[in-house]
């Protein structure tokens, strides 16, 4: 079967061929049709340099694979949305204790297992009060909405502001002395305030950690305190208006949204900033044990 070399192949390839004349022939003078040119006429090819030895479908193969693409870098979790990705390396700060996915070592008093703390009363309401703080200031952000995404993280059903002033409140009405916020939840507060004017794939790392961590681990951490402290109380602040696992979902599916926008440079920022994250998060858990 014929085949079809490409113009600029038949002009390169011509253009580096020589042409060999036969010796003259003595040919008939009557018709020459086809059938007897096919039989008596030749033209030899050199092969031209460069491909020495190669059929011509073997070097249109080998320039088509030095010019094609490298295939694709794929990140863990990506196929199923960028909230994904952010779930896979949050889980590798983990402890083996605190996820099966865990890769951290313990190093810090909050990072054992929880049925091993001995909190305080003291330690607990100096968490609930830094806690409030930080969730003060991300609620306070989403509101303003310095960067318009943020708005789509408004009234989520994640909000804790509200339920950890009742909270406060309760510890009041018992009798205790409710403390001013600490430099754990100070300097967290403050440098969420920096980040959400100037960073928000950064800010949107730390909105993500604190809330769903907060529904996760935060929860179980609610009730082994409770069993403690508190005589198995449940407190506001681990509780949930409507189904906790819609809410989540709703909110994964507003991130995966907004991340749709950034770049890759801008979603591997947003993953770098989990450590942070953890970092903040893990200064103001420490209270509970003080």
């Amino acid at each position: 079967m014929a085949s079809f070399i490409p113009i600029s192949q038949s002009q390169s390839l011509f253009s580096n061929t020589r042409i060999k004349k036969l010796p003259p022939l003595s040919l008939p003078t009557s018709n020459l049709g086809s059938e007897f040119l096919a039989k008596w006429g030749s033209v030899r090819f050199q092969t031209p340099r460069g491909i020495t030895g190669l059929p011509m479908k073997t070097a249109n193969v080998v320039v088509s694979a030095t010019t094609a693409e490298k295939p694709k870098k794929r990140y863990p979790g990506e196929a199923k949305g960028f909230v994904e990705e952010m779930r896979f390396v949050a889980m590798k700060l983990h402890t083996k204790d605190q996820a099966k996915e865990g890769e951290k070592e313990v190093k810090e008093p909050q990072e054992r297992p929880v049925a091993k703390w001995e909190p305080t009363i003291e330690g607990y309401l100096r968490f609930l009060v830094d806690s409030k703080l930080v969730y003060d200031t991300l609620e306070e952000i989403i509101e303003k909405a310095p960067v318009p995404s943020y708005a789509e993280f408004r009234n989520t059903g994640l909000e804790r502001s509200e339920s950890l002033a009742k909270d406060l409140e309760w510890f009041k009405e018992q009798g205790y002395v409710i403390p001013e916020p600490s430099g754990p939840g100070i300097a967290y507060s403050d440098y969420l305030k920096e980040l959400s004017d100037k960073d928000p794939q950064a800010f949107v790392c730390h909105f993500y950690n604190t809330y769903f961590a907060h529904t996760a681990g935060g929860r179980m951490i609610g009730r082994k305190v409770a069993e403690k402290l508190l005589n198995n109380k449940e407190l506001e602040f681990y509780k949930w208006d409507g189904d906790l696992s819609q809410l989540l979902h709703n909110v994964r599916e507003k991130l995966n949204k907004v991340a749709e926008s950034w770049t890759r440079e801008e979603k591997n920022h947003c993953l770098e900033e989990t450590e942070k994250s953890f970092k903040h998060s893990g200064d103001i858990l420490r209270l509970i044990l003080t």
